[in-house]
């Protein structure tokens, strides 16, 4: 979920406000004009991203969340760090992590789409395009949360948790 957070609430509003700049501007216009596909040129790096970004900042969150229990547990709580090691997998195991990195990977590239039709389909001045922004963090949450919920309950049963 901190993927989610950071990927739509900062990410995607990036990426949204660029890209509604631009048609306001009409610089979308001038790329069709000139024979540049703007999704290719523009829409698919920012996807691509967004995905790799959020699969980056999972494997990071995970990471650091793994070690700090091993550290809270061993330095404040006095567990053997064997007994830490040897526990882990009753609680996280590689197929938690791998959905994980499946749901990060969805979630960047949910945030990047939305952010991207948003950004490219803004009609109007200025303040379409903060409006534009402020909608792709709604919808951007709205979608990654219901896409959260399915792939969890997929993943569950693939697991067998």
């Amino acid at each position: 979920m901190v993927t989610v957070l950071i990927v739509a609430g900062a990410g995607a509003t990036a990426i949204c406000a660029d890209l509604a700049a631009r048609t306001i501007r009409e610089e979308i216009d001038a790329m069709k004009v000139l024979g540049i596909n703007p999704i290719q040129r523009l829409v698919v790096p920012r996807v691509l991203a967004s995905t790799v970004v959020a699969l980056l900042l999972n494997g990071l969150v995970c990471t650091i969340g793994i070690l700090g229990g091993f550290g809270f547990s061993v330095f404040f709580q006095g567990v053997n760090p064997g007994a830490f090691v040897n526990g882990i997998t009753l609680l996280t195991g590689f197929g938690e992590l791998m959905i994980s990195q499946v749901k990060a990977g969805l979630f960047g590239m949910i945030a990047g789409l939305v952010a991207s039709y948003l950004g490219l389909n803004v009609r109007g001045g200025a303040k379409s395009v903060g409006d534009a922004v402020n909608q792709t963090v709604v919808f951007a949450f709205m979608a990654l949360f219901v896409v959260n919920l399915l792939v969890t309950a997929v993943g569950i049963k693939l697991t067998g948790g």
